[in-house]
């Protein structure tokens, strides 16, 4: 009786541990969030704001208006927010469209086919991998320019060739996936006369949604969200400007006192593709391997 009554003592004195640790882990996560929304919110409030100028006092606006996003979309004589949108979905949409191809072919060549210099390869592509694209951007600039494509409406296929050219690099998380699909269903494709490229087209990706989406909203957001390629390329010719290009003007000094409240409402709306994409293509993360290969 009393080692039961013990035993129910320290199940009770266990529960009241967890259940305090709980309360505590839960009020430190809320914290964080807090810390991490606390920037967009005040985004979100300044793009409302009906005070002008760049000098923001208090979190909360006095008033609020709809004016900074009329701004944004329909006072095109100055700054055009939406055609630098238009050009740069444009060429985000192309260039997801060749690295996510980059991407897959690579890692699917490198996971599943073996050659001489199948190694050498993928160790050269870790090497380059680890310095930034931006260190030879000179040089692909003076390439670009040699070859005709850093003026007029040439400017949009130069982008979407340094975003897209060396995407293939990144193909070892999509490698490390491809490695966890069993080389059984391959080989049962194959003994049913099917080819590598049907293979790789109606058994690996279907099977391969999760690291597809994931491959595709990184390839997106690159070129969405690049300032430095974009700058150097585009150079002055404002009707090619990204959104990140012009974004970046509204806050030149001359135009900063005007357009600040307009620069909140522009970066409120780029994040609307960002979001959007992954809103939609994030229920394919929760897909796994489980029922692919039986008995």
């Amino acid at each position: 009786m009393t080692q039961q009554i013990k035993t129910a003592g320290q199940t009770g004195r266990d529960h009241t541990v967890r259940t305090v640790r709980n309360i505590l882990v839960h009020l430190f996560l809320a914290i964080l969030a807090a810390i991490w929304l606390f920037p967009l919110v005040w985004l979100i409030l300044i793009s409302f704001r009906n005070q002008t100028g760049s000098a923001v006092q208090g979190f909360i606006p006095a008033s609020f208006t709809l004016g900074n996003y009329e701004q944004l979309l329909f006072d095109t004589n100055v700054l055009n927010f939406p055609r630098a949108f238009a050009n740069t979905l444009f060429i985000a949409l192309c260039s997801m469209t060749v690295s996510t191809f980059f991407v897959l072919s690579v890692a699917f060549s490198t996971s599943r086919l073996r050659f001489k210099v199948r190694r050498p390869l993928m160790n050269l592509g870790m090497i380059l991998g680890l310095f930034p694209g931006f260190m030879a951007m000179i040089a692909v600039y003076y390439i670009l320019r040699a070859l005709g494509l850093t003026e007029g409406s040439m400017i949009r296929l130069a982008l979407i060739l340094v975003y897209s050219g060396s995407s293939g690099l990144g193909f070892y998380i999509a490698k490390g996936f491809f490695d966890t699909i069993p080389k059984t269903l391959d080989e049962a494709a194959i003994l049913d006369g099917a080819s590598r490229l049907q293979v790789f087209r109606h058994v690996t990706i279907p099977l391969s949604k999760p690291i597809i989406v994931y491959t595709v909203m990184t390839a997106f957001m690159g070129p969405w969200l690049d300032f430095v390629f974009a700058r150097v390329i585009i150079r002055a010719d404002s009707r090619y400007d990204t959104v990140a290009l012009i974004l970046w003007r509204m806050l030149e000094q001359e135009y900063i006192n005007r357009w600040f409240n307009s620069f909140m409402a522009g970066a409120v709306l780029v994040s609307i593709p960002i979001a959007t994409v992954f809103l939609v293509m994030q229920r394919y993360y929760r897909e796994n391997m489980g029922g692919a290969v039986k008995g």
